[in-house]
């Protein structure tokens, strides 16, 4: 174990599968020489060379297409998007080709759509979306989203051995901020499993990405309560037995997530509870979300769309006081 940021972890995953499998490969827009638009891929085309190191034209479609082309062949694309909003461009040949091409064909698409998202860096509206809804509602696709250095590195190396075609959501804000302990050599994180950030008994937080560490924040110092907040890593797919094992015993759920509101995780997360532990409640599920906007660009605005932690701990007490 050894100490590394996000972004270094994320950077190793890539190195090290590249390294254990020459049929894996990395392209997108400035990937190459310049190491990416946050420095994701430094030092591999020096490594790699060319043609695993792949610098596109701009165009997101072209980017998925090429991968989708090159897992068909048995390669293993990584493909990077700049920005996560930008994957919109290329939003036809991932949901209906890639994500649909087992059911159509029986073919496998294993190909790795890394997406930057995400806000807290006065963006704007266009640099600074959390798509994963988009995402979740197309067949096909699996969905990850990691909180910690060491998730970064385990999701991205089974994702990108994965069979299906799978979307990597890398919050932007956590890329420099975000610093842990990473198991050195090769690092797995199953997909579909969540993760246990701290247990509790009076109350739930689940949330996922850079709404994580909010979480832990908001809820450290909750006067009389103890509070288990639960990172669920994986969107598609989701831990079901892992978010009603935590409603049971608690009774009381707060979801988190920095994505607008409508038809967003929290929904399905709160659709399930619902349906599956009606029952074991002891109050109504609680969402924290930003509204349903555009991110501005202006700081001040910014903040006051995006969750923050007294947004988080205010709703947890009204939870904990029904």
């Amino acid at each position: 174990m050894r100490e590394l940021s996000y972004l270094d972890a994320i950077r190793e995953a890539l190195a090290e599968e590249m390294r254990r499998d020459p049929k894996v490969f990395v392209l997108g827009e400035d990937v190459g020489p310049y190491g990416g638009a946050f420095g994701a891929t430094q030092g591999l085309y020096e490594e790699f060379g060319e043609l695993r190191v792949v610098d596109t034209p701009i165009s997101e479609s072209a980017i998925v297409g090429i991968s989708i082309g090159a897992a068909l062949r048995g390669y293993r694309p990584v493909a990077e998007m700049q920005f996560a909003d930008f994957i919109a461009c290329g939003f036809d040949q991932l949901v209906n080709v890639a994500a649909k091409m087992h059911y159509r064909q029986g073919l496998a698409v294993p190909i790795t759509v890394r997406l930057p998202s995400g806000g807290g860096f006065s963006g704007g509206p266009f640099h600074s979306q959390n798509p994963e809804a988009w995402m979740m509602q197309a067949p096909g696709l699996k969905v990850v989203a990691p909180s910690t250095p060491a998730d970064a590195k385990g999701l991205l190396a089974a994702a990108i051995q994965d069979p299906n075609p799978v979307v990597y959501l890398e919050h932007k804000h956590l890329y420099r901020r975000a610093k842990g302990e990473v198991p050195e050599g090769r690092h797995e994180v199953a997909l579909g499993e969540a993760r246990l950030a701290r247990e509790g008994t009076d109350l739930s937080v689940i949330a996922y990405g850079a709404m994580v560490e909010v979480a832990l924040e908001a809820t450290e110092d909750l006067e009389g309560a103890s509070t288990e907040v639960l990172d669920l890593r994986s969107l598609v797919p989701l831990d079901d037995e892992a978010i009603l094992r935590s409603v049971r015993k608690t009774s009381k759920v707060v979801v988190l997530h920095e994505a607008t509101r409508s038809c967003g995780v929290g929904a399905e997360v709160a659709a399930l509870i619902a349906q599956a532990a009606f029952e074991d409640l002891d109050g109504p599920v609680v969402r924290v979300t930003a509204p349903d906007v555009p991110i501005p660009f202006s700081p001040p605005l910014e903040r006051a769309v995006l969750p923050q932690v007294d947004d988080v701990r205010e709703a947890c007490r009204e939870l904990l006081a029904y």
